[in-house]
């Protein structure tokens, strides 16, 4: 678990070097880096750590729309709002890469598909509950992911599970069925009953008063 900078795999990358000048000059320039951190900011883009390895240097909060992995670059470039399309949801997340993912194709406010290979996942939640609340992080309705996706394009995005389509030789069919399934609006628990409690008893075998009456009965 991190608190607003964590640790990501070192993928090497090219830099959009107009980033580097505030967007002032640079444009249409690329030098190589290697992403060191990622930084979540409530209601920011992620913002990426990069070592400039032509400088020595290291340079923080590059949006995901800063980098590339290829010089000759297929089809248009897409903006960030693009790439990413939900703001970060909180300054808690973990960093993980999901097993059993590769091939896939995620689709755009642009309303095209756009394919690639999955790289890791970042994941917000809100662990300090002595702070309020104040994003959605943890409600089940409106939580999302960020599945960091490396483009055939040559760029990188950042796209919740209900954008993206998976491919697998072995597990998935060529033609698969549509996808109409409803958001989850629940938030399912397991301890918001009184109809079973074993707080009458003491026992390391513990049972509920009824579980115990129909043991005695056998």
């Amino acid at each position: 678990m991190a608190f607003l900078v964590g640790i990501i795999p070192p993928i090497h990358v090219l830099v959009k070097k107009e980033y580097l000048y505030d967007l002032e000059k640079g444009h249409g320039e690329l030098t190589p880096g290697v992403w060191i951190s990622v930084k979540s900011v409530l209601g920011k883009a992620l913002y990426f750590e990069t070592l400039l390895t032509e400088y020595g240097a290291l340079y923080d909060k590059l949006p995901l729309s800063a980098f590339v992995w290829k010089e000759q670059l297929f089809g248009e470039q897409l903006p960030l709002h693009i790439l990413q399309l939900w703001d970060c949801f909180d300054y808690d997340f973990t960093v993980v890469e999901k097993q059993m993912l590769g091939a896939c194709s995620f689709y755009g406010k642009d309303r095209k598909m756009h394919s690639g290979e999955y790289m890791f996942t970042i994941d917000n939640c809100h662990a300090d509950k002595n702070s309020t609340d104040i994003n959605y992080s943890e409600y089940d309705a409106e939580h999302k992911s960020f599945n960091i996706i490396k483009l055939e394009n040559g760029q990188f995005a950042a796209q919740p599970n209900n954008r993206i389509l998976w491919k697998d030789a072995s597990l998935i069919p060529g033609k698969t069925l549509p996808v109409d399934f409803k958001v989850c609006t629940q938030n399912y628990k397991v301890e918001n009953t009184d109809k079973w409690t074993v707080g009458h008893t003491d026992e390391w075998q513990y049972k509920s008063e009824d579980e115990s009456k129909d043991n005695s009965s056998t």
